[in-house]
């Protein structure tokens, strides 16, 4: 009988990446056919925010239906499989445009494909909202970097919609009360954003990781410290 061979965890990733250069993956505008995947999305954002030990606003699976079924998402799918999803929110009679949710399933990541889909759910509330101001809000230094080389400014709260309902969506992350104790002022997320008024949505500076990581970490000491004290 022949044996099968076992392959080391470097050879399964080759072997992942030469399946998806061999069937593409599609990172395309979700619609009712992929509602399939609004529990398997809700799970893995969840099961994300317990592996990296930062907070993040959680969402039901009727909400990620309602924002599939309106147009208002972008999915990677492979094979039929999930592999990766980011949405939209509208606020302030759409002066803001959020983009939010970006996950990856950790089958698939490391191989750049959350930058695919920040790219590809910009350029669709682009089009939906070319008038909008488009903004997120992430703890994450990699989503920072694919913000501000896709054009994102770090810019702070007061900057950004001032609609109650979207702050409230922000209860179900961990770090709430750090929110509400500084008045909306600060919290463990950086908000960054792309305004299309301006003439450039470039970066002017070279993106400097370090620099970001230790005002990270100092903000990080500053602000959990006072919620132990």
């Amino acid at each position: 009988m022949k044996m099968m061979r076992s392959f080391s965890p470097l050879e399964k990733q080759n072997i992942s990446i030469l399946n998806l250069t061999i069937e593409p993956m599609k990172v395309i505008i979700a619609n009712e056919s992929h509602i399939k995947y609004a529990e398997l999305i809700c799970e893995t954002i969840k099961e994300s925010a317990k592996v990296r030990g930062t907070g993040i606003a959680e969402r039901t699976p009727e909400y990620i239906i309602k924002k599939i079924s309106t147009g208002h998402a972008v999915i990677a799918i492979h094979e039929d499989e999930f592999a990766g999803f980011c949405y939209i929110e509208v606020w302030d009679n759409k002066e803001f445009v959020v983009n939010s949710g970006l996950i990856v399933h950790p089958d698939f990541r490391n191989q750049g494909l959350a930058k695919e889909i920040k790219k590809r759910i910009l350029e669709h509330s682009k089009d939906l909202y070319p008038k909008a101001k488009i903004f997120g809000i992430t703890t994450g230094l990699a989503v920072m970097k694919i913000n501000y080389d896709l054009g994102y400014q770090p810019v702070t709260f007061s900057e950004l919609t001032t609609d109650e309902a979207f702050w409230n969506g922000c209860r179900t992350c961990k770090n709430f009360d750090i929110l509400t104790r500084t008045e909306r002022k600060m919290c463990l997320c950086t908000g960054m954003l792309y305004d299309p008024n301006h003439e450039k949505n470039t970066k002017q500076h070279k993106y400097d990781s370090k620099v970001l990581s230790r005002l990270k970490k100092i903000k990080q000491a500053l602000l959990l410290k006072k919620v132990k004290s």
